[in-house]
């Protein structure tokens, strides 16, 4: 989709591969058309009902809680008569002679079938719902996501469609891979000019040359390589007035390192290398000629219909001054749970624990901005930080939230035999284990007669909305860390104690400790007796002098003073 010749390959050499919170707190446009063909294409094999209606509820739920974005929905007006009868074309390709194909007249020939289209609708609504801000294009969904990129209104779109960039986008998210510690495959026209020296007419030019989706078969011949090298010829300002003068015949002259040969020295020494100059100028030339007679052989080249499409600036129902209707709201929980109860075999408990991620978001954001006493879905409230947690490289704050006692209201509460974490065990059935297409379990804990959730946070939204508890919780840990090293040191110096002790195991005896002679034996055995009584004396005397030491002694300092 988008540009031919396998265009994004040419592409990939500059893409950033941006962490988890690239998109936090920036505005996206989404081309949900995109999200409804990739994710039916993804599960063709897999019975899911309704797949469109599952992957928009996980993937804006992540988009928004997990990435911290702020998404716009832009779904596709009616198509172009040319991207109707490239669309024909596509579907007949291999089966008929394209020329045979009828004539699209104003998109409605071969609009989009009314099944895809009832899909969209259903997208629509459950965005709705949610409360995200949804805006129709007039024809294609990645031009109006590019016209808002490069007006300011977003500051990315996502699309798998390469001609966003004839539209005019500044940065593109291609695709989103989740399990990974830079998820976002992004590619920014500002890289693509200073790799590869193009800019927005030098795309378009290009798309004309190889094949875009309204044009599927661009000039015979030519590829990808010779359109950028060819298109890397000019400037910006020149390329489309290049292409329409050769498209009437009138084939510029090729200029290279060497115009003519009057500047070629007469040096023995030097001649060699300019000779090899002018065969490599004789094979441009030659070069030059052949594009620019391939150029010439095509009809209405270049299609000027096509470039003013890529060109135009009004591709929404919003005009220029007073700009597009963007604002997101507060989900409409209960509608919103009615709604997929009634379009997928989902328990109400189950969405209502899916959803929370989302509401635990707004309610943080809301806090940050107003920090007023509420409570979390009118139940529960800010409890404290259970831990920092690490995953794909990323921190995050498990947050433990309590069951307000108002919301109780004096009932007392057992944690049931069927609860949400059985029902989310059978559901994992038709959940692909991807954390773009399923959002994050909240986890239920009970302790008596009062009930927690632990959801996982972004630190710095939580600290801006709880900065006493962020503090607190940093002072906790600096003091069990201070806590661990003091015991780790006690420990340390208890073992360097037994290492000093001359009993200690790890000493080696020297060779005649282990083979006495039986005349040193006999002696010792004369003389035990006498030691017996002696011994006898010293421990009594030892004992009393740990009396009076202990109190004010520790026990690694008493335990050398007995064994030194």
């Amino acid at each position: 989709m988008g540009v031919g010749g396998k265009f994004w390959d040419l592409l990939k050499p500059y893409a950033r591969f941006e962490g988890l919170d690239f998109l936090r707190d920036k505005r996206v446009a989404v081309d949900l058309s995109y999200w409804i063909v990739q994710h039916e294409t993804a599960i063709k094999k897999n019975s899911v009902p309704k797949p469109h209606l599952r992957l928009t509820f996980f993937r804006t739920i992540n988009l928004f809680a997990k990435f911290g974005a702020f998404p716009v929905f832009v779904v596709d007006g009616t198509p172009s008569p040319l991207k109707s009868q490239a669309r024909l074309a596509r579907f007949y390709r291999f089966t008929i002679d394209s020329s045979t194909l009828p004539v699209a007249e104003e998109g409605i020939l071969v609009e989009r079938n009314q099944t895809f289209l009832k899909c969209v609708q259903e997208c629509v609504e459950l965005l709705e719902l949610f409360g995200m801000p949804v805006l129709k294009a007039k024809g294609e969904a990645e031009a109006l996501c590019a016209q808002l990129n490069s007006e300011g209104y977003v500051d990315a779109c996502i699309t798998a469609d390469s001609d966003a960039f004839l539209f005019g986008a500044k940065c593109v998210v291609k695709c989103i891979r989740p399990n990974t510690k830079e998820p976002f495959e992004c590619y920014c026209i500002s890289d693509i000019e200073a790799g590869l020296g193009l800019k927005r007419k030098h795309l378009i030019a290009m798309s004309l040359l190889i094949g875009n989706d309204h044009d599927l078969n661009g000039v015979q011949g030519i590829g990808l390589d010779t359109a950028l090298q060819f298109v890397q010829n000019f400037s910006e300002d020149e390329i489309l007035n290049i292409l329409h003068k050769i498209g009437n015949g009138d084939i510029p002259q090729y200029w290279g390192d060497i115009k003519s040969t009057e500047d070629a020295v007469s040096h023995s020494d030097e001649s060699m290398p300019m000779n090899r100059k002018e065969k490599e100028q004789k094979k441009h030339e030659t070069w030059w000629i052949k594009v620019c007679s391939k150029i010439a052989l095509e009809t209405n080249f270049p299609n000027d219909e096509i470039v003013t499409m890529y060109l135009c600036e009004n591709n929404g129902t919003f005009t220029a001054t007073d700009g597009p209707s963007i604002s997101w709201g507060s989900p409409m929980t209960e509608m919103l749970v009615d709604f997929l109860v009634y379009h997928q075999p989902w328990q109400p408990s189950y969405i209502r624990q899916k959803m929370l991620p989302m509401l635990s978001t707004i309610y943080l954001r809301e806090m940050a901005t107003n920090p007023v006493q509420t409570l979390l879905c009118g139940q529960y409230e800010f409890d404290s930080i259970r831990r920092v947690k690490i995953r794909y490289g990323h921190q995050s704050y498990v947050v433990k939230w309590k069951k307000a006692a108002s919301a109780i209201s004096g009932v007392k509460y057992t944690a049931p035999v069927d609860s949400d974490l059985h029902l989310e065990e059978f559901m994992e059935v038709d959940e692909p284990n991807d954390l773009l297409d399923e959002s994050s379990n909240p986890q239920i804990h009970v302790d008596g007669d009062c009930w927690f959730l632990l959801t996982d946070e972004n630190m710095k939204l939580v600290h801006s909305a709880f900065p006493k508890k962020v503090d607190h919780f940093l002072q906790e840990n600096e003091r069990r860390e201070l806590k661990r090293k003091r015991t780790s040191s006690l420990r340390s110096e208890e073992s360097n104690g037994k290492l000093e002790s001359p009993k200690s195991k790890g000493v080696q005896l020297s060779i005649t400790e282990f083979y006495r002679s039986a005349k040193v034996q006999s002696q010792e055995k004369s003389g035990a007796d006498l030691a017996k009584d002696s011994n006898c004396q010293v421990d009594r005397i030892s004992k009393e002098n740990r009396r009076v030491s202990s109190p004010n002694l520790s026990k690694s300092a008493r335990r050398r003073l007995l064994f030194n």
